[in-house]
């Protein structure tokens, strides 16, 4: 599902980026536990200090609540030790409230959905 989410500043998928793969030297990218509903997905920003972390994981969280059934608990997190500001990005995606306010903002849900769209 996640595997063609867009970079928000390459013209490359994530996966092309290898920031997501499906499965990873030192453990899963993504667990899915279906007898519990949940799901939790581990990506590696390109560099320590991606500025587009927090969007990328913002991408992957919306695609995955998008389509998954309602009954799934998505979360999504920084691969640890990966990226220098681990704790923050990770605290944002965990927090409902602020991932409810940013797709509130207009520019950046469209943003979000420039990556979640197909390459032309």
């Amino acid at each position: 599902l996640i595997r063609s989410i867009n970079d928000p500043e390459h013209p490359l998928t994530l996966e092309e980026l290898n920031v997501v793969e499906q499965v990873r030297r030192r453990a899963p990218c993504a667990q899915v536990n279906d007898s519990e509903s949940t799901v939790a997905v581990a990506f590696t920003p390109t560099i320590p200090h991606c500025s587009m972390a927090t969007l990328i994981g913002l991408s992957i969280k919306v695609k995955l609540i998008r389509s998954l059934p309602e009954r799934f608990k998505v979360d999504v997190h920084i691969t640890p030790g990966t990226h220098v500001s681990e704790h923050a990005v990770n605290k944002q995606l965990a927090d409902k409230e602020r991932v409810a306010a940013a797709l509130e903002n207009s520019h950046l849900l469209e943003v979000v959905n420039q990556c979640l769209s197909a390459r032309s």
